[in-house]
């Protein structure tokens, strides 16, 4: 049976028929009778944001902590325009989103009104797909169409525009299951011909290695349970880009840890050196590639990835698979039972001695201080005191979010948001409150540098009015920290525009905003520092003042191959080892 109702109306059922909870907006004129109906139903609960930045954030941070899409509603013009940067952002990482934009009446498109953006032209470059809905009868099915085109396939962010005589005008509102079945229909399964040659490969293979990436992740929990079972039972090693962090845990015995620009000396080492690579989810990114013609050289190279234009797209490979990561494991591991479960042992055992002893080199050596706070000090600490928590970690973008990938460890996937292919700066904060709308008895924590977190800290108004216990964890050295190193390595140490001056008082500017803050600058501090931010009962602005120059190593430089690595300190370490200091 039809039920007639306005375009407005329409939003809403639609939104409860596809599960949604939760919408991260802000309201204005031209989607005032979508908010109307908001404001008169109880199952779905809007949260407020500051900036229409901050609410793509947060749906992102929602999304990758949950696993289903996160929404998001905007006025026309600007709303839509702020909106671009977590569009492009969620492009980027893959990370499913439904964002609703409110359009000028249909009547006004191209006249210049008041408000009006080309909002469709403006964001297909930074979507999946985005619609402008004229005809109220099609609102509900590009609704539904847009969930199906956000979640499946390689999933991303989709937009869809409603005029505001589209919300006012009445039709007949559709269900999902009313609609014809979507046309977009990505390939799940595997080629079996091209996964029983991975298999023979995966046999007979003397330098094998799994390179893991956020796809593994998005194809859901049973994926990264399959992959922990490839790894343990084959004894591969497993790295991971940025963003597969969790998908294989950091406490397995084949974890060799992150790879790319800022990377474990042994991942990357192990990349360069592998006869077998197998990229599961991941799309050869130039910060994990390094110099292209110098990529790994002399290994035969699989691809599994569900979408088909990332594969070789950089990297040509030997073995293309198409089809979800999920679904390939499950068939690859079903071969290779199948087949005997054949590996080359006596080469794996050698392999794993070479990785040992890269290994031994101890790349994340660092001096540290009892008198000054090592950033990596400080992220070895926050990991001791919070490993037990139920947690969950975003971060800014910068050198903190390289120490927090690089000395936090992950044992379950969705448990690490970062922006990875777009490096936004003021992503963690709108995003650790989206975890936290989500998951509100867990502890959420975003790991963040001075510069970035003023990227988007009026959000932190979002996390007061709707008492979310957010904990900013503030690595402060008063510096654009990132930009400084490279102008230092790079630049000829001429610092032009990284230093920060007039920073604010992070505890005063906590307690403007009607929350709790604190600073500390001495090492041995630091653990009652942490402790009373997780112990607080409410959003949390921990300052913590460390090393202003400290860089981040290991580096792979731009444009160098994986073998060319600066190490840091950890270059030294034997030679100070040698003299018989011992250093902590």
């Amino acid at each position: 049976m039809s039920r007639s109702m306005t375009g407005a109306r329409m939003v809403v059922e639609a939104l409860r028929d596809q599960g949604v909870d939760t919408v991260f907006g802000y309201p204005g004129g031209a989607v005032l009778p979508i908010y109307d109906e908001i404001f008169q139903q109880n199952d779905i609960t809007h949260v407020l944001v500051r900036h229409e930045q901050g609410a793509v954030h947060m749906a992102e941070g929602y999304a990758r902590s949950t696993g289903k899409p996160g929404v998001v509603l905007v006025t026309s013009g600007p709303g839509a325009t702020n909106a671009v940067t977590g569009l492009t952002d969620a492009l980027l990482d893959s990370i499913p989103l439904v964002v609703l934009s409110g359009q000028v009446p249909t009547f006004l498109i191209g006249t210049d009104g008041f408000q009006e953006a080309d909002t469709v032209g403006i964001t297909r470059p930074c979507t999946k797909h985005n619609w402008l809905v004229k005809d109220p009868a099609k609102l509900a099915e590009t609704i539904h169409k847009g969930f199906h085109v956000a979640t499946s396939g390689r999933p991303g962010p989709v937009l869809i525009d409603i005029p505001k005589d589209v919300q006012f005008a009445t039709a007949d509102y559709v269900g999902p299951k009313q609609i014809e079945p979507a046309k977009y229909q990505p390939a799940r399964k595997g080629d079996i011909a091209a996964i029983t040659r991975l298999v023979e490969l995966i046999e007979q293979a003397e330098r094998p290695i799994l390179y893991t990436g956020g796809g593994v992740i998005n194809s859901g929990p049973a994926a990264s349970q399959l992959l922990r079972e490839l790894a343990d039972a084959t004894g591969i090693p497993v790295t991971s880009t940025l963003m597969g962090l969790g998908a294989y845990p950091a406490s397995g015995k084949n974890w060799i840890g992150m790879l790319g620009m800022h990377g474990l000396y042994e991942a990357n080492l192990a990349m360069h050196d592998c006869d077998l690579m197998i990229n599961l989810g991941a799309r050869f990114d130039d910060r994990i590639t390094g110099r292209i013609a110098d990529f790994s050289p002399g290994s035969v190279k699989a691809h599994v990835d569900i979408d088909p234009s990332s594969i070789n797209k950089v990297i040509r490979v030997d073995i293309p698979i198409l089809g979800d990561v999920g679904h390939v494991l499950e068939d690859l591991l079903k071969v290779w039972k199948s087949r005997g479960r054949k590996v080359n042992t006596p080469a794996l055992g050698k392999w794993w001695e070479k990785i040992e002893g890269w290994k031994s080199k101890n790349c994340l050596f660092f001096r540290n201080s009892d008198k000054i706070i090592k950033p990596q000090h400080a992220m070895q600490r926050l990991e001791a005191l919070t490993k037990g928590h139920d947690r969950y970690i975003t971060t800014e973008v910068g050198q903190h979010q390289m120490w927090a990938a690089q000395y936090l460890g992950f044992d379950e996937p969705n448990r690490w948001m970062t922006s990875g292919g777009l490096g936004t700066m003021g992503y963690g904060l709108p995003a650790s409150i989206g975890v936290q709308m989500a998951h509100p008895e867990a502890l959420v924590i975003n790991v963040a540098g001075d510069a970035s977190w003023l990227m988007n800290m009026q959000e932190m108004g979002t996390a007061v009015q709707f008492r979310l216990p957010v904990k900013q964890f503030i690595l402060n050295n008063e510096r654009l920290g990132m930009v400084r190193q490279w102008q230092q390595l790079l630049h000829g140490e001429r610092y032009s525009q990284s230093w920060s001056d007039s920073l604010p008082d992070f505890v005063k500017l906590a307690e403007a905003f009607g929350c709790k803050g604190a600073q500390v600058r001495d090492p041995g501090d630091l653990d009652a520092a942490i402790q009373q931010m997780i112990d607080y009962d409410g959003p949390f602005i921990l300052d913590v003042l460390v090393e202003k120059h400290e860089n981040c190593f290991p580096m792979i430089p731009s444009g160098k191959p994986h073998n060319e690595m600066l190490l840091g300190e950890a270059e030294t370490q034997g030679v100070i080892e040698s003299q018989g200091a011992v250093l902590v």
